[in-house]
């Protein structure tokens, strides 16, 4: 156990010795009247992503200050909080997905709130394929070459798809990517039209893109709904105050995520699409400033 953690503390020292170069890829450099530098770690799923810059884009350029950006695995990013060698995230998922990791360092770090509620977490099947159930799967098992598609190892997707296929005896091998390569995979096997399925959340641009749909499941190993939650180191409300509000304020909807997604797929860079998402939506944006800001 203790050569884990330091090798966990080394690899994180890696990472956040190197956020400086990502942060100076996709944020608009230095501040000259900078009010100080924030550090957000993140995964990069694009509903995380989104969230991330969108934040990234208020705190550097309506609010002043320079802005770090470290993608890292799930793990990591809770690591780094609880070390406090990072400021917050935007993609704490809870009451379930995280639950595990959040429970290990509750005492290390702060829960700020949700921004952004109703989320679906669950297996996804283009429409075509004509089970409707998760208990269905092993009928068609041949047809999806006894793969399920699934994304970064370690997620809490991940953990509980592993959960799941115990839980329901399914006769399939969970696969580990990324959400880029599940994509990738879906869009593969639409063109197709063969049968595939892979785990899936909404916000994603995919719903936007393709007839989807998620399987039922009566079980509900990956709960009912899930919530975004912004989590933060400890102090970061008395070192940071103006911070710590706006991360208190900022909540949105389905439909506002979605459309900074879309702008993003679209746009091909996630910088570009914040800023413009910002700069389209200002009446929401004011209502997450503090008031010296708006």
């Amino acid at each position: 156990m203790k050569m884990k953690k330091r090798f966990l503390a080394v690899v994180l020292m890696v990472l956040l010795g190197s956020s400086l170069l990502i942060s100076g890829c996709t944020q608009s450099g230095e501040n000259s009247e900078s009010r100080g530098r924030v550090h957000i770690v993140y995964v990069e799923w694009v509903c995380g992503s989104a969230s991330t810059h969108v934040i990234a884009d208020v705190l550097q350029n309506i609010m002043g200050y320079d802005v770090e950006l470290t993608p890292v695995s799930v793990a990591l990013m809770f690591e780094a909080l609880a070390q406090g060698e990072a400021d917050f995230t935007t993609v704490a998922s809870r009451p379930v997905m995280h639950a595990a990791y959040l429970e290990r360092i509750a005492d290390r770090v702060v829960d700020v709130g949700s921004h952004l509620r109703g989320v679906e977490l669950g297996l996804v099947v283009p429409a075509y394929v004509e089970i409707n159930s998760v208990e269905e799967l092993n009928s068609i098992r041949n047809e999806l070459n006894g793969e399920m598609i699934g994304i970064d190892p370690g997620a809490g997707m991940m953990i509980h798809a592993q959960k799941l296929i115990e839980e329901y005896e399914l006769d399939l091998v969970l696969l580990e990517g990324s959400d880029a390569t599940m994509t990738a995979a879906l869009h593969a096997a639409i063109l197709q039209n063969r049968p595939i399925v892979a785990l899936g959340w909404r916000p994603h641009w995919k719903f936007s893109r393709w007839d989807l749909k998620f399987l039922d499941e009566p079980k509900q190993i990956f709960g009912a709904s899930e919530n975004y939650h912004v989590v933060a180191r400890v102090g970061l409300q008395e070192d940071m105050p103006e911070v710590f509000e706006l991360l208190q304020n900022f909540s949105w909807s389905m439909e506002d995520i979605e459309s900074a997604i879309m702008m993003a797929e679209d746009s091909g860079s996630s910088v570009q699409a914040a800023s413009d998402w910002v700069a389209q939506n200002r009446e929401l944006v004011n209502s997450w400033l503090p008031e010296a800001f708006r």
